[in-house]
């Protein structure tokens, strides 16, 4: 381990970013050859950017929160409003994308803002392992599936990346886009009461202050989105993931679309491994899951003994792992995670477990278990009918486990860090009263 915290550890970051290239480079030729992108991608190659021009449609048209049943805050359908060509959007939902070519232009727009933000983020933490990072989360699967997709989580990554990261001092300005984050998706709201665990009573509340202005804004622009709407919404669209596709499965983040095909749904699994096997998946993985999330909580216990005892970054990665290991929103939203991790230094078990394991969630490709009957799809990049393989691949069965896996890591290297900090200076109260609560122990073992 000596050597490898030397200086090896910058040729092997290097040599992990040869599996997400080739993978990338496999997925672009499977593209050119077969007219749509293989599995982990979407598996209807008509809906291509979909998301992006969905959400605008409702940009440009009341119903986003009656009609459609969306969970996004008004801010998504404020920014698209103004990115989007608002003439091109009819009753038809798939034309528009076929006339708004400055709503294409500015996705990728963003996709390309995000590339430099990241790599300036990096090389500002770490310079020797800047290029491999920057590379493994710009072209690894998560952020090219989002691109993809044309997922709103492009445009919180930006806003996440601006406020936790090192590029702006002002503070202000770092509350601003920490609502803005917010805003897009509101399961990152832990984010801010991350802040509290360090005792930044008034980062906690000029950002809260921030996320309640934005959103006070947004609405009162977009004329719809009330508090009342979007939980609605939030707890319909909870209820109703029982009618989602068994396809899904495909690009899942969590376990909970294979707790849902195990119990039957969709894809014969029973036959194949019996019901014992199916049973005790079914019994212990939402165990596991909300045992990890036990954990999280129980670091975030002990860094409220010792607020200076770990960096930022990573109780804003525990808040946002909380929110997204317990519920299903995708692959693309594991990029959220991964900057975090990257932010991390090569040092100890832990952490370069959870680096590594980083490179490997980002790979562009899957090895398939079993293929679906092919159909016959019409595909949006190759604008033509293509002959879809339908495949289920060993990711969705080890992608949720390894990032569990890293979650746990972090937590456990919370946990020691507060320790050997507990070590370090010996007992005291933890309670701002029992001492000058302005005084923070200063952090120790950090190398960022």
């Amino acid at each position: 381990m000596a050597a490898i915290e030397r200086g090896s550890d910058v040729l092997i970051e290097r040599w992990l970013m040869l599996p997400i290239a080739l993978g990338l480079g496999y997925a672009l030729s499977h593209l050119w050859m077969y007219g749509y992108l293989p599995t982990p991608f979407f598996y209807e190659p008509l809906d291509t950017w979909m998301d992006w021009f969905n959400t605008a449609q409702f940009a440009h048209r009341p119903g986003a929160y009656d009609l459609w049943g969306t969970i996004y805050p008004p801010l998504s359908f404020i920014i698209l409003k103004f990115t989007t060509y608002g003439q091109c959007y009819t009753a038809n939902f798939y034309e528009p994308r076929d006339c708004d070519t400055y709503g294409i232009v500015a996705l990728h727009i963003f996709y390309l803002i995000n590339i430099v933000l990241t790599a300036k983020t990096l090389i500002k933490i770490d310079r020797r392992t800047a290029l491999p990072r920057a590379f493994a989360l710009t072209a690894g699967l998560p952020m090219v599936f989002a691109l993809e997709r044309g997922n709103i989580i492009l445009l919180t990554y930006t806003a996440l990346l601006l406020a936790y990261g090192p590029l702006l001092r002002s503070a202000r300005w770092r509350w601003f886009f920490a609502a803005c984050a917010i805003n897009f998706k509101i399961y990152l709201i832990g984010t801010l009461f991350a802040q509290l665990l360090q005792r930044r009573w008034r980062w906690f509340e000029g950002a809260l202050l921030a996320t309640i202005l934005v959103y006070l804004i947004s609405f009162a622009l977009l004329g719809a989105g009330t508090p009342r709407e979007i939980f609605n919404n939030i707890m319909y669209f909870s209820a109703s993931f029982q009618a989602a596709s068994p396809l899904d499965l495909m690009y899942a983040s969590t376990y909970k679309p294979l707790i849902y095909v195990l119990e039957g749904n969709g894809f014969p699994v029973l036959e194949t491994l019996g019901s014992r096997p199916i049973e005790a998946l079914i019994f212990w993985l939402p165990i596991i899951i909300y045992g990890v999330v036990a954990l999280i909580a129980l670091a975030a216990l002990a860094v409220a003994f010792r607020p200076g005892s770990v960096p930022m970054h990573r109780l804003i990665f525990l808040s946002i792992a909380a929110a997204l290991i317990s519920s299903e929103a995708g692959h693309y939203t594991t990029m959220l995670l991964i900057l975090f991790i990257f932010m991390e230094p090569w040092r100890g078990f832990g952490r370069i477990w959870s680096i590594v394991v980083s490179y490997i969630l980002c790979i562009p490709a899957d090895i398939p278990l079993f293929f679906v009957p092919p159909l016959v799809r019409e595909s949006y990049l190759s604008g033509h009918p293509v002959v879809v393989e339908f495949a289920v691949g060993i990711g969705p069965f080890i992608r949720p486990g390894l990032i569990l896996s890293i979650v746990v890591a972090m937590s456990l290297v919370t946990l020691r860090q507060v320790w050997d900090q507990l070590q370090a200076d010996g007992w005291r109260s933890p309670w701002p009263w029992h001492r000058d609560s302005g005084t923070v122990a200063a952090p120790t073992g950090q190398a960022r």
